[in-house]
């Protein structure tokens, strides 16, 4: 994998790295660029949207209804809010490069660029579109070099190519019932209390309902159970802290991890990365190009890096994008919980 400054973290299969950043000058978007073949990311979602392209191997994403598998040049576009898991769908594994806008980013692009109204959203999962595919990679590639004005500016010709060829208003929340209701206090509780959670049935008790009710009612409301959305949950308030510089032992602690290892655990399944490379990303200049992979030695496992101490990180090569998706291809199994 991929630590600060682009250089490699420790990879957990063989041929593995990911780097997970926000690069200056670019409010509101996050990226990443990974290789995964043994690593599978269990059933999350995002407060903002996802918009990858895969550029080698085939990625597996599971949804509510199946699995959809992208290849080289494929582009997988997941709305906020959306439970999904994913993992290879190849004995090779996949590569990709991934965008995560923030939900302000993509309105204030749609406003401007298409006439959707409401809340805009994705109406498809993946598409065949290898063009804005190099977009994508080319957004990576000058974040990398420290080219703001171009990663801005192809960030949004993407995005509106996008939401114009895929785009469609987000549907309205269905009607609230006694069902929806008590997911939705369940879910508040949870948040309020996330270092020290109720038990199902405590939950259930307060709530005045019973355990499986809940459970099916949670489940049908969030697209996954209660304790799953709770690690989540804890993961997803482990970034904020992260951001905020918090060291990982203090954050571990906070949203309710057992101890440093837990949040490790979690984290780097559900993020991709570890939360030490995770924090050191956001706590350094990126002035130069980001390292390719195998440019610099594990600072996740080594340490601290020594006051002074320079990363010689190779500069990014262009991101190959291939010509064809696998779009929407159903292989009949629902997606891990």
């Amino acid at each position: 994998m991929i630590s600060a400054g682009g250089a490699p973290t420790a990879p957990r299969a063989r041929g593995e790295w990911a780097r997970h950043w926000r690069p200056p000058g670019l409010p509101g978007l996050d990226l990443l660029r990974a290789r995964y073949v043994g690593h599978s990311f269990p059933r999350h979602a995002h407060d903002g949207y996802v918009i990858c392209v895969v550029t080698s191997g085939v990625e597996a994403v599971g949804l509510r209804d199946g699995v959809v598998r992208a290849g080289p040049g494929g582009i997988v576009m997941l709305n906020p809010e959306v439970p999904h898991s994913a993992r290879a769908g190849a004995p090779e594994g996949w590569s990709y490069a991934t965008l995560y806008p923030s939900a302000e980013v993509v309105a204030g692009i749609a406003r401007e660029t298409t006439g959707l109204r409401g809340t805009a959203g994705f109406v498809r999962t993946v598409a065949d579109e290898p063009g804005t595919g190099r977009l994508i990679a080319g957004i990576h590639r000058a974040a990398e070099a420290g080219n703001a004005l171009a990663a801005d500016s192809l960030l949004r010709i993407a995005l509106a190519r996008l939401l114009r060829g895929h785009g469609g208003p987000l549907p309205a929340r269905a009607p609230r019932t006694a069902g929806t209701r008590a997911a939705a206090r369940a879910r508040a509780v949870l948040e309020e209390r996330m270092a020290d959670p109720p038990t199902l049935e405590e939950l259930a008790r307060e709530l005045g309902t019973g355990p499986f009710a809940l459970l099916r009612a949670f489940r049908a409301a969030y697209g996954m159970p209660p304790h799953t959305w709770l690690t989540d949950a804890r993961v997803r308030r482990a970034r904020r802290l992260l951001e905020a510089g918090t060291p990982p032992a203090r954050t571990a602690v906070a949203v309710g991890f057992t101890d440093q290892p837990h949040l490790n655990r979690h984290f780097t399944r559900i993020v991709g990365v570890p939360p030490g490379a995770y924090r050191r990303e956001r706590a350094v200049p990126h002035g130069a190009p980001g390292g390719e992979p195998g440019a610099a030695r594990d600072q996740e496992a080594a340490g601290p890096r020594r006051r002074g101490a320079v990363s010689r990180a190779a500069p990014s090569p262009l991101l190959p994008v291939g010509p064809v998706a696998r779009k929407n291809v159903q292989d009949g199994g629902g997606g891990a919980s």
